[in-house]
């Protein structure tokens, strides 16, 4: 996973508070009428502010990067009204973090909005022990903060946030989303539960808060999936391209082609053509976009900056 795509109001108060959180690289930033996305916005045009950032300190456990999203030719659509987390859609942007419950006082006290107060706990069926807590962003996108103790213990890590270390997506099938994409790579699986969660209850008033099974996909390559299935089954939460919070994640390739070569084998068709858009100075950003087995639009991407 090479990073996660939020919509955006206002492109320098979002810039201001991820900097916080260390997305400090900018990989690009470019305002152009992006390509390839009739098919999964439904409009024949979308002029947007695209800056890709990824962290000043990624590490093994924190190495994926966010995109920012501020469409021009049209507000962004609002974040879907009612959302929770787990429910059909992507729920969050997980940022690993060396010292969370430290550094979340300080967003807090910063006077960002606190979404939930640091806690902790063992996960089968490693028994690997996890503290996390969650804050907004300025759209009030849920970021959780999480800082995995058992896998980091002995490496010499400075205090303070990596980079992305996984998305959260609500899925209606867990077993046909773990098949689809450990075909694609994501062959680890570092938990799996299967239960309540009473801390983000207040998140689904006034519904009654569901079941949530969940695991963790690893890729030894980028940055990890954490799909999520609702018992009841909760109303779907996919909104429109582009709306404010976390809307969509992508998958990097080194190679565009060779990627959508190895799609189109496994049976995975394209929404759209693959496209191109010129950064300036040589440096160029390809994508092409798929429909997962969840209706979720995910792309391939390949940057060369």
């Amino acid at each position: 996973m090479d990073h996660i795509g939020i919509g955006v109001s206002d492109m320098d108060a979002s810039l201001a508070f991820y900097s916080e959180l260390g997305f400090t690289d900018v990989v690009f930033d470019v305002t152009a009428d992006l390509p390839g996305l009739s098919g999964v916005t439904g409009w024949d045009s979308t002029l947007a502010r695209i800056v890709f950032l990824r962290s000043d300190n990624p590490t093994v456990l924190g190495r994926a990067a966010i995109k920012l999203v501020n469409t021009i030719s049209r507000p962004n659509p609002a974040m879907p009204e009612g959302m929770g987390w787990g429910e059909p859609g992507i729920c969050e942007v997980c940022v690993h973090v060396h010292g969370q419950a430290e550094f979340h006082a300080e967003l807090v006290r910063a006077g960002h909005v606190n979404l939930m107060d640091p806690n902790e706990a063992d996960l089968d069926p490693y028994q690997t022990h996890c503290g996390l807590s969650y804050v907004a962003d300025p759209d009030g996108a849920k970021i959780e903060l999480i800082e995995w103790s058992t896998l980091e213990a002995g490496w010499p890590v400075v205090d303070g946030p990596q980079g992305v270390n996984h998305v959260a997506f609500g899925v209606t099938d867990i077993e046909t989303t773990r098949d689809f994409y450990q075909a694609l790579g994501f062959t680890g699986q570092l938990f799996e539960s299967d239960g309540y969660f009473e801390p983000m209850h207040p998140w689904y008033a006034p519904r009654t808060p569901p079941s949530q099974r969940m695991m963790l996909l690893t890729s030894p390559l980028g940055g990890n999936l954490e799909p999520v299935q609702h018992t009841p089954e909760s109303p779907d939460m996919r909104g429109e391209w582009g709306h404010l919070g976390t809307y969509e994640f992508a998958i990097g390739s080194r190679c565009l082609d060779r990627s959508l070569d190895y799609l189109d084998r496994q049976g995975i068709k394209l929404v759209g053509d693959a496209v191109t858009v010129d950064l300036g100075g040589g440096a160029s950003w390809r994508y092409a976009y798929f429909e997962d087995p969840n209706g979720l639009y995910v792309y391939v991407t390949e940057v060369r900056a």
